[in-house]
């Protein structure tokens, strides 16, 4: 019989990631621009691919939710994307959807599957 794995919070996954070496995370800027944190570099849909989604909902409040979208850029570098979805979305706009929507998934790496 196989024993389903523990559901992590956002914390241990952000965790795991990090011994794993990916610390970076991108935001989108007031100008509505994808960054990579503390480096400047812009990105567009096309120059990322999700590798791994987790979704994470609040035990207490369902308007507690969560995802971490951890991307590969064009040249392998790792990053995150963090946002609270739904009515608690941290931006304001349809330009976060449509940005994500317009980035290729390819979720088959097994090392992230916490």
């Amino acid at each position: 019989m196989n024993n389903p794995k523990p559901m992590l919070t956002l914390s241990e996954v952000m965790e795991k990631l990090r011994q794993k070496g990916i610390t970076k995370e991108i935001l989108m800027n007031e100008d509505k621009k994808f960054v990579l944190r503390d480096e400047g570099i812009v990105y567009k849909p096309e120059d990322l691919k999700i590798i791994r989604t987790y979704r994470f909902e609040g035990a207490s409040d369902p308007g507690d939710n969560v995802a971490l979208y951890l991307l590969q850029d064009v040249y392998g570098n790792q990053a995150m994307i963090i946002d609270s979805y739904g009515a608690n979305s941290n931006y304001s706009g349809p330009e976060f959807d449509d940005f994500l929507k317009k980035i290729e998934e390819d979720e088959q790496k097994e090392e992230f599957d916490f």
